[in-house]
């Protein structure tokens, strides 16, 4: 199958049990839709995708693993919601929309970003029937201290007390694999656990999701200063607004570009060995030449 059909596929897969993830729920006031609306918004669906293909990769049933594939991206909307709000990095656009808080007001959107990492793990427990129960606490053990306080949440901390100061690259590399790598690391870790794969698995697919989601990183520092908000869906130049440290700070566009490439290959180079790897190759180098 050719590896872009077999993406609009699993965005499908994914769009589908998003949109009906909350039918029938009884309505307090606003927040439903609140949720929604960010979870609706579009974007790549790159770490659900992870999930979906990982497990497949390792020789499971996709199926299985989007309710798994679902939650990662309820948690990184949730984020996204908190990370626009006027205490954080104060965004007016996420996907080319108005951000939540504009829409919704503050209170609501905190809610609704809440609401949505809580209902991440309700989902997995609503759909795990079948799934053994091993697999299931280890997945939920995995997801949980990716988002929580010793990753993403500890990279934000880390951003928020980086602003105003210049930043080591080591300690560049800390605040990136916590506050965006930790959650791309798990998204692709939850499907092979889902389909059962040993340690040694797990451990190839950890090493390439975090060279994938360094790679990300500084691509998106890349485009935050070469791309327009029409292209990206949301403001440009905040990171030096807020003075935040990023890697083209830190090393300049060029080196910024020669670094994705290093990164992509060593993300492809984690896989040898394995079977059925050609799609996530393939992931690897169109995230390493996106223009948004």
């Amino acid at each position: 199958m050719e590896f872009n059909h077999l993406l609009q596929e699993d965005c499908a897969l994914v769009e589908g049990f998003l949109a009906a993830c909350f039918n029938n729920r009884p309505q307090y006031g606003q927040i439903y839709e609140a949720m929604q609306y960010s979870l609706m918004a579009g974007g790549k669906r790159i770490r659900p995708v992870l999930t979906l293909e990982t497990c497949r990769m390792c020789g499971g049933d996709v199926m299985a693993a989007l309710p798994f594939a679902c939650a990662v991206e309820m948690i990184h909307t949730y984020s996204l919601i908190h990370d626009d709000l006027p205490c954080m990095d104060d965004d007016d656009l996420r996907r080319g929309k108005p951000t939540n808080h504009k829409v919704f007001g503050e209170a609501t959107a905190v809610l609704a970003g809440d609401a949505l990492l809580t209902a991440a793990f309700e989902i997995i427990c609503e759909h795990a029937d079948g799934l053994d129960p091993k697999r299931v606490l280890a997945a939920m053990d995995c997801l949980s201290h990716a988002a929580g306080a010793a990753g993403m949440i500890g990279g934000q901390m880390l951003d928020m007390d980086g602003e105003s100061r210049t930043l080591s690259l080591d300690e560049l590399k800390l605040l990136q694999s916590l506050k965006t790598g930790a959650l791309i690391r798990a998204a692709a870790e939850l499907g092979c656990i889902v389909a059962g794969g040993d340690e040694a698995t797990r451990q190839a697919v950890r090493e390439y999701a975090q060279c994938v989601g360094r790679a990300f990183q500084v691509r998106d520092d890349m485009l935050d200063v070469t791309s327009s908000a029409e292209v990206l869906g949301k403001p440009i130049g905040s990171d030096a607004e807020n003075e935040k440290a990023t890697f083209v700070s830190a090393l300049g566009l060029e080196r910024c570009g020669q670094l994705v490439d290093e990164l992509t290959e060593q993300a492809i180079a984690a896989l040898d060995g394995m079977k059925d790897t050609e799609f996530h190759i393939w992931l690897a180098k169109q995230m390493a030449g996106r223009e948004s």
